[in-house]
């Protein structure tokens, strides 16, 4: 097939040509500048005068584990031009697991995933885990392994110090999972158990990573006030380990933190020159998403979601609770005391809370009855912990100039599950290239392209991937420059973007002029 009359954006940055570009056997065989060459039109040919087309997009942060195996259609991603999404993020995931820990996992990170029927979890360790998402999937996957379930499998769910047999067996497990083709590891370090770890334990299991090529991807030990300390303890792990580092969700939010993403770039800079390998991402919005139970301290989160439940049942524990929340800024919470007017219900698994979806958890105590912190507390314990929430926290100068660093690439931090979840999941990358590429002038949309494509692809050592060359992989979308926009709003969050007409896995078209395509072309990408 040939794509013909597209403007070409091959994804390194440079300025866009006219070509006409042909696709066989799932790889780009032809890139023909020629234009006083007249193709006629053949089925199956795409007509694309005064469109791009460009490698696809690469979504370096998806909260797609389960949405992957239980939507086939998954327009939020594919209706974007998202053709790979890197999975088993935060530092919990659904691989490697056991009998033991599994049903507390599916309980903790809910929120994040929604469900999936007890018999379609047939794997336990990654390398069925993976050989279960090559049956087919709608886009393709590269696959971390998550600290937490590391910690979990060896340490259990206690707030200690692993010991050194149990380190021994987690940087065992990490290999395995990253001999089998996982790009490398997650941590959750404000999300338990995973947050338990100290550096030392990171640098032994990051150097495990080094070893094997793969990189590091830190959700940091907090994004509020002591983000810069945090962001630099991920730095001084990967240099002492020589790891690769990603700065997965790379903000900079709360208050403390308004205009001061240049200190972040600093350090990202500093690590640069001095021969660390850092890259980050981000997602083109003010708001962050997480579970309300994920702003509990770290102690009241310990043992498990059954024991926390049990302290939420507590008087006394829930005073106590009440104390770090409103008094000394909870771990949880990135050491920030919680704003309740910003934290607004995402998404509720007992259908009698539906009520409060698209509340904020102050309007939600007022028509309670309550204060706020008692509200939260009741609705974390009345959902069984799997309340989803928007925290309104971020700031407009941060997200642009972050989006500008070189080392920058897309992550969307999408999650598609609850009743009014977060529009990144359905919006990030055309709002990326039509918002801020297009109408805001932030970048150029060849580098903003770059960013989505290239730039990740060298992350995940895809070397034929996230480039618009002969012999390259044909990952390729087709979009209109001139209307391309996200439309999904935290009103309405499953409304797709326009712009985007063409799409193809490995050369099968899984869109076309805007509509889904039938089949499952999307496949793991092994380190």
């Amino acid at each position: 097939m040939w794509i013909l009359g597209a403007d070409v954006i091959d994804g390194h940055g440079g300025p866009r040509y006219r070509a006409d570009v042909q696709v066989e056997g799932g790889t780009i065989v032809r890139i023909d500048r020629d234009d006083t060459v007249r193709r006629k039109l053949q089925p199956g040919d795409i007509h694309a005068p005064g469109r791009i087309v460009s490698p696809g997009f690469i979504d370096m942060h998806a909260h797609a584990d389960l949405a992957v195996l239980r939507d086939d259609d998954h327009r939020a991603k594919l209706a974007q031009g998202v053709t790979t999404q890197v999975i088993g993020q935060d530092g919990i995931g659904y691989a490697p697991v056991d009998d033991a820990i599994l049903p507390d996992i599916r309980r903790q990170i809910g929120a994040w995933n929604g469900a999936l029927p007890d018999e379609r979890f047939t794997w336990r360790t990654m390398p069925e885990y993976l050989a279960v998402l090559d049956e087919g999937v709608p886009t393709n996957v590269a696959v971390l392994v998550p600290q937490g379930n590391l910690r979990l499998l060896t340490v259990g769910a206690a707030a200690r110090q692993a010991s050194a047999s149990e380190l021994d067996r987690m940087r065992g497990i990490l290999a395995d999972g990253l001999d089998a083709g996982a790009v490398g590891m997650s941590s959750g370090l404000t999300y338990t158990p995973g947050m338990y770890a100290d550096t030392d334990e990171l640098v032994a299991l990051t150097a495990v990573i080094a070893q094997r090529g793969g990189y590091w991807a830190p959700h940091t030990r907090g994004y509020g006030g002591g983000a810069l300390t945090a962001y630099a303890e991920a730095i001084e792990i990967a240099r002492r380990s020589g790891c690769a580092l990603h700065l997965t969700h790379a903000t900079m939010n709360f208050a403390p933190n308004r205009g001061r993403a240049s200190e972040l770039l600093a350090l990202v800079d500093a690590a640069l020159a001095d021969g660390v390998d850092v890259t980050l991402d981000s997602y083109p919005y003010l708001a962050g998403a997480t579970t309300l139970a994920a702003l509990l301290p770290s102690w009241a989160a310990s043992g498990g979601p059954s024991a926390t439940l049990e302290r939420l049942d507590d008087a006394n524990v829930r005073e106590r609770i009440r104390h770090d929340l409103e008094v000394l800024g909870s771990d949880g919470a990135h050491g920030e005391i919680v704003d309740w007017d910003l934290m607004q219900i995402s998404g509720v698994s007992q259908a009698h809370l539906a009520w409060t979806v698209g509340l904020s958890v102050a309007q939600i105590a007022e028509q309670s009855g309550v204060d706020a912190t008692t509200a939260a507390l009741d609705l974390m314990r009345d959902d069984a912990l799997a309340t989803g929430i928007l925290m309104h926290v971020g700031d407009e100068q941060n997200v642009r100039e972050i989006m500008q660093h070189p080392a920058h690439c897309a992550g969307s931090d999408g999650i598609t599950v609850g009743e009014r979840p977060h529009p990144r999941a359905w919006g990030a990358f055309a709002r990326f290239l039509g918002h801020y590429a297009r109408d805001a002038a932030v970048l150029s949309l060849e580098t903003m392209v770059q960013h989505l494509t290239a730039t990740p692809a060298r992350r995940l050592g895809l070397a034929d991937r996230g480039v618009l060359r002969e012999g390259a992989v044909a990952d390729l979308v087709v979009f209109d420059p001139k209307t391309i926009r996200d439309t999904a709003t935290y009103e309405s969050p499953r409304s797709e973007p326009v712009g985007v007409d063409h799409v193809l896995i490995a050369g099968t078209p899984v869109m076309a002029r805007g509509a889904r395509l039938p089949g499952l072309a999307g496949r793991v990408l092994r380190r």
